[in-house]
């Protein structure tokens, strides 16, 4: 492969990857954007939404439905798991320490992932599971020995598309509206005869019906690795993320998603696919040392 075919190639590559790592990012970035807690335990919701894919589908196949409708049923079914999940994060173990000391949600969202963890060991066991073939893999030559597949131009589709329902949500609704006057002040959003409760519910089940889609996407294209431990690297990386672009600027979760999805790309195919997670990393290092706030330069007030 020319150094130009493969510079195009792992650019493809690190805009699928990136934008599932944009995906999860929105849910870690809407819940700092309003609480300024960090929900480590996202990257279990995002496994939880792969792992009741997997099974759904297997199901539903078996039964005679086609894969395309068994997949979008499956995706369905994730993303209802997912978001009663979220909502029982935040109303059992966030709510309760709404005013608690920082240091005591950030605790328990580590708890909580090592509790959905092994919840998922006891429901599934420790197994790498398949996920059932249901997109099509035919190959597309763009140019030269560039290409890509049908399932990955879904993938890539799809995440556009759910964050696009995002931003329309965020600055076309009445939710949106609640949930960024909330993001600014609770107190007076609350005056105002806004419920901040019901809003920050409802920020939790969006983030955790995104982290469902993007798990179940991810399952397709990287099928062996479906486990119980699955979120916890995309997970890490969703955080990078939404950091790189600036935590709490749900644009900047999706640019922090593609530019880290580029530079593990980039640094897979010019370096070594052995060191792809430490990329990451030194991102991470590198954005804290020299643009704290993320490349969008969005700064979020301490709350009292």
């Amino acid at each position: 492969m020319s150094a130009f075919d493969l510079f195009f190639q792992q650019l493809i590559n690190g805009i699928i990857k990136g934008s599932l790592y944009a995906m999860i990012a929105l849910g870690y970035t809407m819940v700092y954007g309003i609480l300024g807690i960090i929900n480590f335990a996202h990257g279990e919701v995002f496994m939880i939404g792969a792992m009741v894919a997997m099974t759904m589908t297997t199901i539903l196949l078996k039964v005679g439905l086609s894969p395309i409708l068994a997949l979008v049923v499956a995706m369905l079914a994730a993303m209802v798991a997912c978001m009663i999940t979220s909502f029982l994060i935040e109303r059992l173990a966030y709510r309760p320490l709404r005013h608690a000391p920082k240091l005591a949600p950030l605790i328990t969202a580590i708890g909580m992932s090592f509790i959905l963890q092994a919840l998922a060991m006891l429901v599934w066991g420790r197994e790498h599971f398949p996920f059932p073939e249901v997109l099509p893999s035919d190959r597309i030559n763009l140019f030269g020995n560039v290409g890509v597949t049908m399932r990955e131009i879904i993938i890539v589709v799809v995440s556009f598309v759910m964050m696009g329902g995002l931003f329309v949500l965020v600055n076309r609704t009445k939710l949106g509206r609640a949930m960024r006057a909330t993001a600014e002040n609770v107190n007076v959003t609350a005056l105002m005869g806004v419920n901040p409760n019901k809003v920050i519910s409802a920020t939790f089940m969006i983030g955790a019906a995104l982290a469902a889609v993007a798990g179940v996407l991810f399952a397709t294209n990287y099928g062996g690795k479906v486990h119980f431990y699955m979120g916890f690297i995309p997970g890490m990386k969703a955080f990078i993320a939404a950091v790189l672009g600036g935590i709490g600027n749900i644009p900047g979760a999706l640019v922090g998603g593609l530019v880290l999805g580029l530079v593990e790309s980039m640094g897979a195919g010019y370096i070594s696919a052995e060191y792809e997670d430490v990329f990451a990393f030194v991102v991470l290092v590198v954005v804290l040392i020299f643009r704290p706030s993320g490349l969008l330069g969005q700064r979020v007030a301490d709350r009292a």
